[in-house]
């Protein structure tokens, strides 16, 4: 594990949340090698529970990279943990809206900087009743075809017997998580390409099946077809990260 050199509020926040996990969680990890250890990246997981942030957020810091998650701006506004977000750099999404735009001009300049920015492309939690991947947005592909950084999938599985999105259940007990890391998902045909809608949505593809079938490893089971996402009253951009 490489050593990060982190600020007051990383710190803090590393403080608060280890004991939690240590607690809560019996973890098998694997290919965490598989985390580039420098240089900028896009992590892509998928989303099997409100709680899982906290697994893949763990796994990335042991990793030795400091994960800087895009997530919906509502949770910006609970006190303390909305504080902590902001002090700890992560970065909020109002969908939909122009405030979009300017969370993908830091989520750019994360990359540049050379950070590792962690993207859930399914924008919630899966509605898969057995929790498989749904189909994704396009955030994740629009933000490679702009930086040409590299696309690393991560699946994980478990922190649904924690919180579980089909129930809404919270249940304290120690709970076994698996995570695991895969090569970086080769999006390399579509470099320099114009990002048409149609262009985006086939890169988005790939990367879900790419989460898909790395999840379907650590569940040892036969991946179905990704999920379609249930139609919504209200239309949202495709295009929000």
């Amino acid at each position: 594990m490489a050593q990060l050199r982190l600020g007051f509020w990383q710190r803090l926040a590393v403080m608060l949340v280890l004991p939690v996990m240590t607690v809560l969680t019996r973890k098998t990890w694997h290919r965490m090698d598989d985390v580039p250890a420098t240089g900028p990246v896009i992590l892509v997981p998928n989303h099997v529970s409100h709680f899982d942030p906290l697994v893949v957020a763990h796994y990335v810091w042991r990793s030795g990279r400091w994960p800087r998650f895009l997530g919906k701006a509502s949770v910006w506004k609970v006190p303390v943990i909305g504080f902590l977000l902001r002090k700890t750099r992560q970065i909020p999404v109002e969908r939909g809206s122009v405030e979009a735009v300017k969370s993908l001009d830091t989520l750019v300049e994360a990359l540049r900087e050379g950070g590792a920015v962690v993207i859930y492309p399914e924008g919630t939690t899966t509605r898969h009743p057995e929790l498989w991947p749904m189909r994704g947005k396009t955030g994740a592909a629009r933000l490679a075809l702009l930086t040409g950084a590299p696309v690393v999938p991560i699946a994980n599985w478990g922190a649904q017997t924690i919180f579980d999105p089909r129930t809404n259940k919270l249940k304290l007990r120690r709970s076994h998580v698996t995570v695991t890391t895969g090569a970086p998902i080769d999006l390399s045909r579509w470099a320099g390409v114009e990002p048409t809608r149609a262009v985006l949505e086939e890169m988005t593809e790939v990367i879900m099946l790419g989460i898909r079938d790395l999840l379907a490893e650590i569940r040892d089971g036969e991946p179905p077809a990704l999920y379609d996402r249930p139609a919504r009253r209200a239309t949202t951009s495709e295009d929000a990260p």
